[in-house]
């Protein structure tokens, strides 16, 4: 026995080394993703909130792999938040982490699904991006350059960076014209999966108000009692959609006989001019054209907020001539 002691001994540690070495190889993998595999693992998730919000593919690849080190800082691993979103109004679970100062708030979600999603509702509800919706989902240097501008980050290099990202692993070829995806409904390989909890064909639904077009969009005829939450149950979309897309803010009330789009407004109209009546305001005329008010608003060089007066000409297809 005493003999084959240090023989055991000599197996067990043997083992041992083997054991941890292992453990080591894992976490060492765990924590070293590349960017390549970031971009398969993700993609999907990045293609689908295209189709659903109209953020560019390559735009979401390129700030999650940016923003999380392609799913290896802290935040993405024990928060799952690719985007570094801090808290701001966040009533869900949080981390807190030493960033632009010490232990500052970030959102914690249960999985990267979560993250993508909340980072195209951060975009869609806050105005100050609004302006990036203007451009097609092929631009990604817009964005870049637009995300950087809107104040999206600090780093003075950050368009920079998206757009290297972008053109270095070809995340281009991701997006989509927003020509080419119907409103609504997916042309991707995954359209008859669910983006989140909801289908993503949406308007080729049975639906108890007719839909109409206008400007190439559809849009109903709100009837008594509709709100934000039935119609977007009714088109299977989200709530914050309908009153995106309709420049209202979810505090505001649908009125029976209001246009309401269950779709994206677009940039230009079919008509070059519109002379104001007594009673028309911008957002009455962006609804009667179907144009995104903030379009109509640049077209005639108006500042935000302001109200034509009875006889102007509003300028719905070219950018008003400077007098």
């Amino acid at each position: 026995m005493l003999r084959t002691a240090p023989s055991c001994l000599f197996h067990m540690f043997f083992v041992f080394l083997v054991l941890s070495s292992m453990s080591s190889i894992a976490q060492s993998t765990a924590r070293s993703m590349t960017k390549e595999e970031y971009v398969e693992k993700y993609k999907d998730l990045a293609i689908s909130d295209m189709y659903e919000f109209g953020i560019p593919a390559s735009i979401k690849l390129a700030q999650g792999i940016l923003e999380s080190g392609h799913g290896n800082s802290q935040l993405a691993r024990e928060a799952h938040n690719h985007f570094g979103i801090k808290c701001h109004d966040w009533n869900g679970e949080k981390l807190y982490y030493d960033d632009d100062a010490p232990q500052e708030c970030f959102r914690k979600y249960n999985n990267a699904a979560q993250s993508y999603k909340d980072h195209s509702v951060f975009l869609t509800t806050r105005s100050r991006y609004d302006f990036l919706f203007d451009l097609e989902t092929t631009d990604y240097k817009g964005w870049s350059r637009g995300l950087k501008k809107a104040g999206y980050a600090t780093n003075p290099r950050y368009a920079d960076l998206l757009i290297r990202l972008i053109e270095d692993l070809e995340l281009y070829r991701y997006d989509i014209s927003s020509e080419k995806i119907h409103p609504g409904k997916s042309n991707h390989s995954r359209s008859q999966g669910k983006v989140g909890e909801r289908e993503t064909d949406t308007l080729t639904l049975e639906t108890r108000h007719k839909i109409f077009t206008n400007n190439g969009c559809k849009y109903i005829i709100a009837q008594e009692g509709d709100d934000f939450n039935s119609i977007a149950h009714e088109f299977n979309i989200y709530p914050f959609q309908i009153w995106k897309y309709n420049e209202l803010s979810k505090k505001d009330k649908l009125s029976e006989g209001e246009m309401v789009y269950i779709v994206r407004k677009k940039g230009k109209g079919t008509e070059a001019f519109h002379v104001t009546k007594t009673g028309d305001n911008m957002r009455t005329i962006s609804q009667i054209y179907g144009i995104r008010l903030s379009k109509l608003y640049r077209l005639n060089r108006m500042q935000k907020g302001k109200e034509p007066f009875p006889g102007q000409v509003i300028w719905l297809q070219m950018k008003k001539p400077l007098e």
